[in-house]
């Protein structure tokens, strides 16, 4: 005997031995297939890379406001199993550690991005994986092995469905990436993966309306809400919560939602690992500003500050919509509008010949020097770097100077572009960058040295006692 449920484009049929859709069994057995033993080297060495600079980002943001909130609303949860807050290293529940230290790790808007057809932050899986691998003390081969299958489950989706055009936000595929990881660590069945999938996609859709606009806090927590969430959802399967049945493709599914789509996820020789693949940022920024942040900084010394009267930036038609296109681009009153402001990005690196968090400043945000320089730039598309995207992240800077002829700048691609990629050494400065004001340099060097030799770590939760510098 079967059901049948009615799907987006006609009826699913669902066994009785096959208590989940097509999609979901995919998914499911995806993850459940993943060995840490079949990960080439390449890969290994790139999830440690990411795990690097995902610690980096949070150690960064670690005294910013919104991070403080942040765990001190974890503080106020206890239970098991128990994951700790990072650099504090108070123990409370695993999705409000999840939260908390997702919340760290994205704020700067300086972790890794990934866009095909949809986008986002891959790494954003990284803190309820974290968490649960720390509550269940699982090594660091298990931890590497979560992560990247999470990375290729989430990137996947990126690949074959422009979700944020159809109104759906970063945490769709995330909490989706970020509970398969999460399932395997804590050993669930397929059963139990299938439920834990259904307990976290229907419940938790999230709009992009928090990436339109003026940008409040939210827009660095809610990659973490989706961790949170996971972690959650992976815990309720374990306790024998059941799920909706057929969450992709039954009636009111997420096919009824976005339309028909096939989530499969491909890993071979013709496709390679997306941890590998995914973009390292140089600059606390925007992924499409990016590369007009490095063509600011390097037109720098090429230009006369006080004589400027015009600059133009060409950029991809993508890029436009999410860094030059709304209103307030041209005036951010906050460091997450900053941050995604082109406009406000290359001001900035024309003035400073830098980019750092402190470049997003309550006095930066108010500096009548950048308000006066922001009122000269131009955003426009071009078609032939619209061609080249998502490929190619390249941008065109032009400046108009009184007295004097345009001088511009082309970026191909920004460092940290897998064309242009950060090597090992530049990350260790980015880490270690992050660290000064956090700790001391010994204790620096030993969380890198940790971080390098991931797949070696007996116990997760004994490795991250060494990011613990505050009480």
């Amino acid at each position: 005997m079967c059901c049948q449920v009615g799907g987006a484009t006609g009826q699913v049929t669902i066994h009785p031995e096959e208590l989940m859709d097509a999609t979901t069994a995919h998914l499911v057995d995806f993850a459940l297939s993943s060995d840490y033993t079949q990960l080439p080297e390449p890969c290994v060495h790139e999830c440690k890379r990411r795990l690097i600079d995902t610690f980096a980002c949070a150690i960064g943001a670690y005294e910013h406001p919104v991070s403080r909130m942040a765990r001190e609303m974890a503080r106020t949860s206890q239970g098991t199993p128990p994951a700790s807050v990072w650099g504090c290293g108070w123990h409370t529940t695993a999705e409000a550690a999840a939260f908390a230290n997702g919340v760290m790790l994205r704020l700067d808007d300086a972790n890794d991005g990934y866009r095909v057809k949809s986008g986002g932050h891959p790494s954003d899986v990284i803190a309820g994986i974290v968490a649960i691998a720390e509550a269940v003390h699982a090594d660091g081969r298990a931890l590497i092995d979560a992560v990247t299958l999470a990375y290729d489950v989430y990137c996947s989706c990126c690949e074959v469905i422009d979700l944020n055009t159809k109104g759906w936000d970063q945490p769709v595929y995330s909490v989706v990436a970020t509970v398969l990881g999460a399932g395997k660590l804590l050993g669930l069945s397929r059963e139990q993966m299938a439920e834990a999938v259904a307990l976290a996609l229907v419940p938790n859709m999230a709009l992009i309306q928090t990436r339109r606009g003026d940008l409040s806090a939210w827009k660095g927590c809610a990659g973490a809400n989706a961790s949170r969430n996971a972690v959650f959802a992976a815990l309720l399967a374990q306790k024998g919560f059941t799920g909706p049945t057929a969450a992709f493709e039954g009636q009111s599914g997420l096919w009824d939602a976005v339309g028909r789509f096939d989530w499969r996820v491909h890993v071979g020789p013709d496709a390679p690992h997306r941890i590998t693949h995914t973009l390292l940022k140089c600059f606390p920024v925007c992924g499409h500003g990016q590369s007009p942040a490095a063509a600011a900084i390097e037109m720098r010394s090429r230009v006369r500050l006080g004589d400027i009267t015009a600059i133009r930036v060409e950029t991809y038609a993508h890029g436009k919509e999410e860094m030059g296109s709304d209103p307030s681009r041209w005036a951010p009153t906050t460091r997450e509008t900053a941050d995604h402001s082109m406009p406000y990005v290359v001001v900035v690196g024309l003035l400073d010949g830098e980019i750092t968090p402190a470049s997003f400043s309550d006095a930066r945000l108010a500096d009548p020097a950048i308000h006066e320089l922001i009122k000269k730039v131009e955003v426009v598309v071009s078609p032939d770097l619209s061609a080249r995207f998502p490929e190619s992240w390249s941008c065109r800077l032009h400046v108009s100077m009184a007295g004097g002829p345009p001088v511009s700048v082309e970026v191909a691609n920004p460092k940290g572009h897998i064309s242009n990629p950060i090597s090992d050494s530049e990350l260790d400065g980015k880490f270690r960058g992050m660290w000064k004001g956090y700790g001391d340099e010994r204790q620096c060097a030993a969380a890198l040295d940790a971080l390098w030799s991931f797949e070696t770590v007996d116990d997760v939760a004994q490795m991250l006692k060494l990011f613990v510098v505050r009480n």
